[in-house]
């Protein structure tokens, strides 16, 4: 029987297996938001080494001065084992289940005691409610399995924003390629012209908001990553889908931005991730988007 026949006409067993995928996703997206900003600064590293052997002399140039740098460890999303970053435990199988594991061990590692945050299974459980609440929105079709895609994309670049600040385009470039080369096979909800124009207007629109806000305070408010998600959800969404993003967007960042120099007394010059809030926009807009539309269009009277 086609799996999809099957999924269709078993939709609590489609739904339960999205749940288990995502959970197993969940736990890999752990992993890829703590490593890749560190495989980033190791290979900018390098790249810094080399241009400076390149540029200097040897009189310059001590290459035994980086050798640290350049003699490191493998370090990949596979590569080394997880590991307690107390004592070096290396994480066996049977601790590392989703979420289970986390409640087996008590929040402690089983060697040294130390707690585990309980971060990680949030991210796990979440990963796999909002895959269940896209699976269940858009019912069994390749779109959907695409739409996870983006999902745990998503909840992937704002975490990685959230700690760090950065946006990897290894992460955001391909992605925003995918959604045009959906469009072209057709399987996306919306056209090619309205993928491309999305993406570009999405760029655009930021771009034109960092280089006002750059003239007028004479300081940087807005990272490329971010000009580059949101292109990346026009891609996805369509160009029709940018303003609710950016009102969503900007009317979040604004309530938690204040909040947090009012409440919890943050320095206003310290720059807050916008990534996390393009993201959830674009969650929201992918899900309800027509609905709030709607809404706002019969308040408006229109």
């Amino acid at each position: 029987m086609n799996i999809f026949v099957y999924f269709e006409s078993n939709p609590e067993f489609f739904l339960f297996s999205v749940f288990l995928l995502s959970l197993l996703v969940g736990s890999f997206l752990n992993v890829v938001i703590y490593r890749i900003p560190i495989m980033l600064k190791r290979e900018w590293k390098a790249d810094c080494i080399g241009f400076l052997s390149d540029e200097l002399d040897q009189k310059e140039f001590n290459p035994e001065q980086y050798a640290h740098h350049i003699n490191e460890e493998t370090f990949n999303l596979s590569v080394p084992r997880s590991r307690c970053p107390s004592c070096g435990h290396k994480i066996t199988a049977l601790e590392n289940i989703p979420v289970l594991s986390w409640l087996f061990l008590k929040a402690k590692c089983s060697q040294c005691q130390s707690s585990i945050s309980i971060r990680y299974p949030i991210i796990e459980l979440s990963t796999a409610l909002l895959s269940v609440l896209v699976a269940y929105y858009f019912g069994v079709q390749w779109y959907t399995l695409a739409l996870l895609v983006l999902t745990w994309t998503l909840i992937a670049l704002s975490m990685i924003d959230f700690d760090t600040q950065l946006l990897p385009d290894n992460i955001t470039l391909p992605i925003l390629w995918l959604g045009i080369l959906l469009s072209v096979l057709g399987i996306s909800s919306i056209s090619l012209m309205t993928s491309v124009i999305g993406a570009i207007a999405g760029y655009l629109i930021l771009w034109f908001v960092s280089q006002i806000f750059k003239l007028v305070t004479k300081k940087d408010g807005m990272g490329g990553g971010d000009l580059k998600l949101l292109a990346l959800l026009g891609a996805w969404l369509g160009w029709q889908a940018l303003p609710l993003i950016l009102f969503l967007s900007a009317f979040v960042g604004a309530i938690v931005g204040i909040s947090l120099i009012i409440f919890l007394g943050r320095d206003k010059n310290i720059p807050i991730p916008f990534g996390p809030y393009l993201a959830s926009a674009g969650f929201i807009s992918l899900l309800w988007g027509e609905q709030i539309k709607q809404f706002y269009f019969n308040l408006a009277g229109i």
